[in-house]
């Protein structure tokens, strides 16, 4: 599993209404690794929980993490654990960044939709192609300005910004009208991240006009049913170990590994974060997860193992 680093809670700022960032420096003894846009760290929190957050600030920022939390009112611990138990001078266990939002730094232009706390890894994007000098654009959408957080920030920036706040503009905004006005170049990328609905909106537009290079983070997973030809029950084998696991409707694949002793990274336990990746050896997946891309998953290289199954009688995992 990955060593897991003592974060020092330096400071946590009011940034929006039930929004706070948090920033995060190595305890003594420790050192961050640098991240790239897009990354999340996931927090190990008092509760027992472990919850994964998008960072936020520049990718040139040295020793320092810094993540935004929304108060999410339906918490089942994780959002709530932070707002409430989260203190100014403790430490906080932390994994390593991980990526799965990656950014194409290399792309002619780049247009990046961010609603409400879907902010996070966008701003972290902005300000990478800022800092490299390419062309870019943000629509930011949410409900009001008070709940819109890191806006001076953005402002800061000096970039090119379409504002977007339901209540000043009586509605949510029409998101296939402003992609429709965007550049459609093959040398045009396409990211979002925010809720769920926004999301699906974005993915289904994107299609329409045929955007090919769309790219999304959810915070939520999709419910995902299985595949028609999935096996209820079939073998896990471990390459490395030599050891098999039968895996039943009961319990999940990685449940039945973490009950067997092996170690395996997980966070999230829905399929959105991606740490619980793991290479296949042989065998056919039933991909479950909202984190690879429709490649990925016709490539049955890798899979989640909290979520996904199998449709074979057989899957071996390179564990």
């Amino acid at each position: 599993m990955s060593t897991l680093l003592n974060a020092f809670i330096k400071t946590i700022r009011h940034e929006a209404d039930d929004v706070v960032s948090i920033e995060l420096l190595p305890a003594p003894g420790m050192v961050f690794p640098a991240f790239d846009a897009g990354s999340h760290i996931d927090l190990h929190l008092p509760n027992g929980l472990v919850r994964n957050y998008s960072l936020l600030n520049s990718t040139e920022d040295a020793g320092r993490y810094v993540i935004g939390v929304l108060l999410d009112r339906a918490s089942r611990g994780g959002s709530k654990c932070v707002h409430q138990q989260l203190r100014v001078g403790t430490t906080i266990p932390i994994a390593p960044p991980r990526n799965n939002f990656k950014l194409h730094e290399d792309a002619g232009h780049s247009v990046l939709v961010a609603g409400g706390i879907g902010i996070t890894p966008i701003l972290c994007m902005v300000q990478r192609l800022k800092a490299l000098g390419r062309s870019q654009e943000l629509l930011y959408f949410a409900r009001s300005r008070k709940s819109a957080a890191f806006v001076d920030r953005i402002e800061a920036l000096g970039i090119d910004v379409t504002w977007h706040f339901d209540d000043e503009r009586g509605g949510p905004p029409d998101l296939k009208a402003l992609l429709a006005a965007r550049p459609a170049g093959q040398g045009t990328h396409y990211y979002a991240c925010g809720p769920s609905v926004l999301l699906d909106a974005f993915e289904r537009h994107c299609a329409a006009l045929g955007y090919a290079n769309a790219h999304i983070e959810r915070f939520a997973a999709l419910a995902v049913e299985p595949s028609p030809n999935a096996q209820a029950t079939y073998t896990a084998e471990l390459r490395k170990s030599g050891r098999t696991f039968v895996i039943t409707p009961e319990r999940s694949l990685l449940a039945c590994l973490l009950e067997g002793g092996v170690d395996v990274d997980h966070s999230c336990l829905e399929g959105v974060c991606g740490t619980c990746e793991t290479a296949i050896v042989s065998g056919v997946p039933d991909h479950r997860d909202s984190v690879l891309s429709a490649a990925e998953k016709a490539s049955n290289k890798v899979m989640m193992v909290c979520v996904s199954g199998c449709k074979s009688e057989r899957l071996v995992l390179d564990l």
